[in-house]
């Protein structure tokens, strides 16, 4: 008998598993598209993830607001779509809003409860309004989420460590 090769057999299920979630999301969007033209549906997908692409890179180069332009194109195409709102509240908070950021990072979490960004970023925040406590909840929700570690929660971790030991 032969031996599995554990690292084909990781690609594999990780290629079994982006093939089911493409078709997931093809037959999801199928499903809301009331017209048979499938290609205005792939349109406005191809639109959407444009926008969210442009508003991600607009907001890795520190260009807060043209981010928030992008994504709020993205929402108008797709209102469940929990990065996008991620990326919002992030922008937000990075200009300042923080009301505004909380308020995006709540509608992320009530997409996707187990999103880690989210946790990280909301965790980030709450600490920017002096809220420890907070913080340490959605750090607790990320070690419940990161079974074997992840950079999510070892961020907020040492924000919160850092910002105890001010």
């Amino acid at each position: 008998m032969k031996s599995i090769d554990v690292k084909n057999l990781i690609i594999v299920v990780h290629a079994f598993i982006l093939l089911t979630s493409i078709c997931s999301l093809k037959n999801s969007y199928a499903a809301d598209d009331s017209s048979d033209d499938s290609s205005s549906s792939s349109e406005t997908l191809v639109k959407q993830e444009i926008n969210f692409l442009n508003g991600r890179q607009a907001s890795n180069v520190g260009n807060y607001r043209l981010a928030i332009e992008y994504l709020l194109k993205a929402i108008e195409i797709d209102q469940n779509y929990a990065h996008v709102y991620i990326l919002l509240g992030y922008s937000h908070r990075k200009l300042g809003f923080n009301d505004k950021a909380y308020d995006y990072y709540k509608i992320a979490l009530k997409l996707d409860p187990r999103h880690r960004g989210a946790h990280e970023y909301i965790g980030e925040l709450y600490l920017k309004k002096d809220e420890l406590e907070k913080a340490k909840e959605h750090l607790k929700h990320l070690d419940s989420i990161c079974f074997f570690g992840c950079e999510e929660y070892d961020d907020l971790k040492d924000s919160i460590e850092n910002f105890e030991a001010q």
